[in-house]
């Protein structure tokens, strides 16, 4: 997601690199449980406030009371809202993710924001230390480049 307020480059997309470390879901996640995520529901219980004058509020009551399997217990709040309280110990409703401990993806790609006019394939390196020294470099030719106007 791009910032609505950006400073205004002094130099075109072509003279950019974007550096990035990145860890996709995809690749490098797995769905876990609650006792592999060390899920705090699940450890201590959980609240879950309703409102059952919606349409939504009232399916979602319904899933609970009906089909969750869940123990709770249920009181209504001073406002008119059903508060679920659910027992420590069970599933809680989230869906986790467990890391699989693979290593980031240092990748350098060619332009920047407004894109990648030259079409550069991009770099991906195998040990951060070769990223940052080429974040390093790449950052002195853009200095060099920015004082010779």
């Amino acid at each position: 997601m791009r910032p609505i307020n950006r400073i205004a480059p002094k130099l075109p997309p072509e003279a950019f690199k974007t550096y990035a470390i990145t860890s996709p879901v995809a690749t490098h996640f797995r769905p876990g449980t609650c006792t592999e995520a060390n899920c705090g529901a699940q450890a201590n219980g959980w609240r879950t406030t309703v409102d059952e004058t919606t349409d939504l509020g009232q399916k979602q009551a319904n899933y609970i009371r009906r089909d969750s399997g869940r123990k709770f217990t249920e009181a209504r709040t001073p406002t008119g809202l059903i508060e679920f309280t659910f027992e420590a110990g069970q599933k809680c409703f989230a869906t986790h993710q467990v890391s699989l401990q693979r290593p980031e993806n240092f990748l350098v790609l060619g332009g920047d924001w407004r894109g990648n006019p030259r079409r550069i394939e991009p770099v991906r390196h195998t040990r951060p230390e070769h990223w940052v020294e080429d974040f390093g470099g790449h950052q002195q030719t853009l200095a060099d480049r920015f004082q010779q106007g």
